[in-house]
């Protein structure tokens, strides 16, 4: 007999296993610490889900109980008096006021946040890029409050200038006219709120702007492209999904705000046309301001605003979501 062939016959039989046979004896084969890891892993994400539904059902309820006793259009009334008989409340200032002023804050904060990004990540030297991220992250740590001493104490006093060249400059639109006064308003509570996130956008950015493969930019540079071209062509296509979702982080510390605008703005239950007139008010500004004082029916309208902020955030978040996942060919994920 052939000597292969004996070898052949020796040998013992190759069982080839399929994907499921491969799964059972993985599973079968699983240590106790990766059972322990996947208990508990599904047990959080089960826990999340039943605070989120634990926290829509309780403003739900007590929503349901003011909203049902309202005499006004909860949402088109232009006044907040839960002691009246009957009482009359609608959440139409503090839906605008925290829109608007959350609009401002974003439309000042994300084009300077991915400009610091993109500077500290492909033109600030190390020695330099090293302590500037090391401030931005500082600025991050201080507490609302602080914010808001320094905006009442620091910034708005400052400001006069400011609103004085926007009225003479562009007072002729409505929208940024100044009828003098201390300028406590939604343009300053904007302002605010863009240095409170700043950080936030600029650090998630600057994080996604560092995946950006290597290659990717060699290449373009291999083509002729310049510094900018290279940034324009590969690193923002790359890395704006993670822009979005940095965007999203500030926008939702914006909308949730509370100390720094309380202290900063003069709340008035009116919608003014002018960005810098002193006036109006936010959910989490009259949450604060109200609650303590309220009684328990107006408690029950407070956390009726409450859902309606919470609602805005969900469908905030649902947006951006979706935005982000149009465009998993640029996320670094998927890279």
């Amino acid at each position: 007999m052939d000597t292969s062939t004996q070898q052949s016959d020796a040998a013992p039989p190759h069982t080839a296993q399929g994907p499921a046979a491969h799964k059972r004896a993985v599973r079968g084969a699983g240590r106790p610490g990766d059972r322990i890891f996947l208990g508990l892993s599904r047990g959080s994400g089960i826990l999340l889900l039943v605070i989120m539904a634990a926290i829509a059902v309780f403003l739900t309820y007590r929503a349901a109980l003011a909203i049902s006793k309202d005499d006004g259009n909860f949402l088109t009334t232009f006044e907040w008096n839960t002691s009246l008989l009957p009482p009359q409340f609608g959440i139409a200032v503090l839906a605008f006021g925290t829109v608007v002023s959350s609009i401002v804050a974003m439309a000042l904060a994300v084009p300077v946040a991915v400009g610091i990004a993109l500077f500290l990540t492909h033109y600030a030297p190390r020695k330099l890029s090293g302590p500037i991220a090391y401030v931005i992250d500082l600025l991050a740590a201080v507490p609302s409050i602080v914010y808001g001493l320094w905006g009442a104490l620091v910034l708005v006093p400052h400001l006069n200038g400011l609103y004085g060249w926007l009225d003479e400059y562009f007072g002729w639109t409505g929208i940024l006219s100044w009828q003098g006064g201390a300028p406590r308003s939604l343009l300053t509570v904007g302002i605010l709120l863009a240095i409170m996130i700043l950080p936030i956008i600029t650090n998630v950015s600057r994080e996604v702007f560092r995946q950006v493969p290597r290659m990717h930019e060699e290449a373009a540079l291999a083509l002729g492209a310049t510094r900018w071209e290279v940034i324009r062509m590969s690193v923002l296509p790359f890395g704006r999904s993670g822009v979005i979702s940095a965007s999203m982080l500030g926008l939702g510390r914006a909308l949730g705000e509370t100390m720094a605008v309380a202290t900063v703005l003069s709340p008035t239950f009116d919608i003014k046309a002018s960005l810098l007139d002193p006036g109006g008010g936010t959910f989490a500004q009259n949450i604060a301001s109200k609650f303590n004082e309220a009684t328990e029916f107006g408690q029950d309208a407070l956390i009726a605003s409450g859902l309606v902020l919470f609602v805005i955030t969900l469908l905030v978040n649902g947006a951006a979501r979706m935005i982000i996942n149009r465009r998993k060919e640029y996320s670094g994920a998927n890279a």
